[in-house]
């Protein structure tokens, strides 16, 4: 059969799930902290004629060639800092995670958002995981403090001055591609040996800013040209698809 329809097939396919990735970007544009992800295209690439016992790599499409996603990997880039002026609003101004403790004890990695006391008293995020510090605030303490350098402080009754509650540190991921999206903004590494942790501010640790949240790295812009040219692609695929069908129906048609 002509092997223009695998061809093409393999390129739709293919720009279809990047075009799904671009709208999951476009989608979550005002999410905060959320970072965008991109698609690394790989060829597939047919055996030597003067080798007929080559066997195809990835099956019988790879044999006709074309074209496959070969990861659609998150770019961590920084965000935007915008100011709430919320006691409880956090963000990160440079690279690192901060860790929470997820619901089967695992390490969970945060970007930062809207913390909040839960129900028994420790500083979590809005999901209700709670840091992986289990930083506790006793019952009436105001004016929570949260220095650049993760120190966090709270003005308790009876005290003169602030007291010193806890600290916030960073964890810093050797292969930040290989880190997996958990959705609500976390992410997990496959090992923990695959994370080192840091002071905010030291070691290549970014500094903690209260009063603020990161924003998305999407650039509606930059989105939109992909689009533009996904769109381009897969209508280029689908003549692939057309032009095969016209050279079918010829050899159909042909007499003897």
């Amino acid at each position: 059969m002509n092997g223009a329809f695998y061809i093409g097939a393999t390129g739709l396919q293919s720009q279809q799930r990047a075009l799904d990735v671009v709208a999951n970007n476009i989608a979550n544009i005002n999410t905060p902290a959320f970072k965008r992800s991109e698609v690394r295209f790989t060829e597939l690439l047919s055996p030597r004629i003067d080798e007929p016992d080559t066997a195809p790599v990835q099956g019988a499409l790879s044999a006709l060639g074309g074209v496959a996603v070969a990861a659609s990997p998150r770019v961590f880039s920084q965000g935007d800092l915008r100011q709430t002026g919320k006691p409880l609003d956090l963000a990160i101004d440079g690279e690192g995670f901060i860790e929470l403790l997820g619901p089967g004890g695992q390490a969970m990695l945060w970007r930062g958002g809207a913390l909040k006391i839960n129900g028994e008293g420790y500083l979590a995020a809005s999901n209700g995981m709670p840091l992986k510090a289990m930083i506790s605030l006793p019952v009436g303490a105001t004016s929570l403090v949260i220095d650049r350098d993760g120190k966090v402080q709270a003005q308790i009754a009876g005290e003169p001055g602030p007291v010193e509650v806890g600290q916030i540190d960073l964890v810093l991921a050797k292969d930040i591609d290989g880190l997996a999206g958990r959705g609500d903004g976390l992410y997990e590494a496959a090992n923990d040996a695959d994370m080192v942790s840091v002071a905010p501010g030291e070691d290549g640790g970014g500094a903690l800013v209260q009063g603020s949240i990161e924003t998305s790295n999407v650039q509606l812009s930059d989105e939109m040209v992909t689009l533009l040219l996904l769109q381009r692609a897969y209508a280029a695929n689908a003549q692939v698809l057309q032009a095969g069908d016209q050279l079918m129906g010829i050899a159909n048609n042909l007499k003897r």
